[in-house]
C-alpha cells in the first residue's frame, strides 16, 4: 500500500494496535496485580486464623485491620470469638473454597478486599463455612477485616 491512502490505512491500523495493546495489556496487568493481592490476602488470613484456632483471640484482634479494631473493642471480640469458636471444638480441617478480590463491600469503605471462604471441619461441627475478609490496610499490609462462620 503506497501513497496517501496506504499511509492513512497503516496509521489507523497502528493506532488500533496501540489501543488494543494498551487495553489488553492493562487488563493483564490488573489481573496479575489482583492475583498477587489474593495470594497475599490468603497468607494473611491463614496466619490470622492460626491465632483464632489457638484461642488467642486478643492477639487476633491485635493483628486485625484498623477497620476491624475500630468497629469492635478488644474485650468484645475476645468474648464473641470465644462464644462462637469454643463450642465448635478443635479444627480438624480447612480447605480453600473460594477467594474473590473486590474493591467494594456493603457497609465498608472502598478499598482492596479479598473475600475468602474455607470449607472447615471442627471436632463438634462436621461441616462449616468460614468467611474471612482481609483488606489492604492503610500501610499496605493485608490484615483481616471480617470473620464469619456458618
Amino acid at each position: 500500500m503506497n501513497g496517501p491512502i496506504g499511509q492513512t490505512v497503516m496509521l489507523k491500523l497502528l493506532r488500533l494496535g496501540i489501543i488494543l495493546l494498551l487495553t489488553f495489556g492493562w487488563g493483564a496487568y490488573t489481573a496479575a496485580a489482583e492475583n498477587d493481592a489474593t495470594r497475599q490476602a490468603q497468607a494473611a488470613a491463614k496466619s490470622w486464623l492460626t491465632l483464632v484456632d489457638a484461642g488467642q483471640y486478643g492477639q487476633s484482634w491485635d493483628k486485625a485491620s484498623l477497620l476491624f479494631r475500630s468497629a469492635v473493642m478488644r474485650s468484645e471480640w475476645e468474648r464473641a470469638a470465644k462464644a462462637t469458636r469454643a463450642p465448635l471444638g478443635a479444627l480438624q480441617s480447612r480447605t480453600l473454597k473460594s477467594a474473590t478480590f473486590t474493591r467494594s463491600l456493603p457497609g465498608a469503605p472502598d478499598g482492596e478486599y479479598v473475600v475468602i471462604q474455607f470449607d472447615s471441619q471442627f471436632a463438634n461441627k462436621a461441616a462449616a463455612v468460614e468467611t474471612v475478609t482481609p483488606m489492604r490496610d492503610r500501610d499496605g499490609v493485608w490484615r483481616v477485616s471480617g470473620y464469619f462462620i456458618q
